[in-house]
Formats: structure tokens, sequence, C-alpha cells
């Protein structure tokens, strides 16, 4: 028996695999969105219509409606072009990277002078020259002493906000 030769599809037309790939994409771009802030969701050039289903997709609690709303969000999207959304949301995202990245960065200098004293201290002076000496030492000092007596971490908060001031002014952090 002869088996007739598959369909291609024309080259113009994308096929049913793939619109449902670009439709479950946009679903799931629409669901980061839900996700976001009210904040961050203004940045976005989001149309009205589509900013209400967002606001709606958040106050639903059952599941079967939720996913409903996600596909009908979707649906809305494949009307607009997606593109300005993911170039936002990305530069949203990355913002939050960078946030957490100096965050970390901030945590591991304050840990290290807790626990390595004068070395750690004499290294961020000569990364950060302008940084003040004495007050860093009265800082780190009542720290430890925080640390010895189980107090709460008020000083070590205190020298957490400080670093963060001196490496934003540095420039070395966004």
């Amino acid at each position: 028996m002869k088996r007739k030769p598959r369909k291609t599809g024309s080259p113009d037309k994308p096929s049913k695999t793939q619109l449902k790939r670009e439709m479950l994409e946009l679903q799931a771009l629409g669901e980061k969105l839900i996700g976001l802030s009210d904040n961050d969701l203004a940045q976005l050039p989001v149309p009205p219509e589509l900013l209400e289903a967002i606001h709606e997709a958040r106050r639903m609690r059952k599941r079967g409606a939720l996913y409903r709303q996600k596909q009908f969000i979707g649906k809305l999207m494949r009307d607009i072009d997606a593109e300005p959304i993911r170039a936002g949301l990305d530069r949203i995202q990355n913002r939050a990277r960078l946030a957490a990245a100096r965050f970390h960065t901030v945590e591991r200098w304050r840990d290290r002078l807790l626990d390595e004293g004068d070395t750690a201290l004499a290294k961020l002076l000569d990364e950060y020259p302008g940084a003040d000496r004495q007050h860093l030492r009265r800082l780190i000092r009542d720290a430890i002493g925080e640390r010895g007596r189980d107090a709460p971490p008020r000083a070590a908060r205190q020298l957490f906000r400080y670093l963060d001031d001196l490496l934003q002014q540095a420039g070395t952090m966004p």
C-alpha cells in the first residue's frame, strides 16, 4: 500500500503547533503580569482591557475560574504587540536581580566586618576611602556586643544601612 505524502503547509502560514506554542508563551507572559506589583504593572504599556483582566485574575480564588481567566488573558495578549511588554518585564526583572545582588554584597561586607574585624575594615577602607572609620568601628563594636548578649541586632542593621549607602554613593552598586 502506498502512503500519501504529508502535507507540509504553506511557508507563509505558521503551523498549528507553532500557533499553540505562541499562545502558551503569551499566556505564560500574562501569568507573570498577574504576579507583578501594581507599581511594576503601571510601568508597562498594558492596554486597559488587559489591565482589567489582570486585576480580575488577582481577585479570583477558585482554581477553575483562575485558569479560565488566564486563558482569557492569553487571548487578549494575542491581539496586542507583546514585545514592549516583554521588554518592560525584562527591565523590571533585571532591576530586581541587581537589587538582590546589591543586598547580598552589602550583607557579605557586614558579615566580614563582624567576623574578621580590623582586617576586613582595612580592606573596606581601601576600596571605599570615603568611609567614616570611627563610625564604622563603633557600629562594628556595638554589633559584636549585641551578638554576645543575644540582643536584637539594632547595630547590625545600622551597619547594614551605612554600608548600603556607602556602596551606593561610591557608584559601585545600582
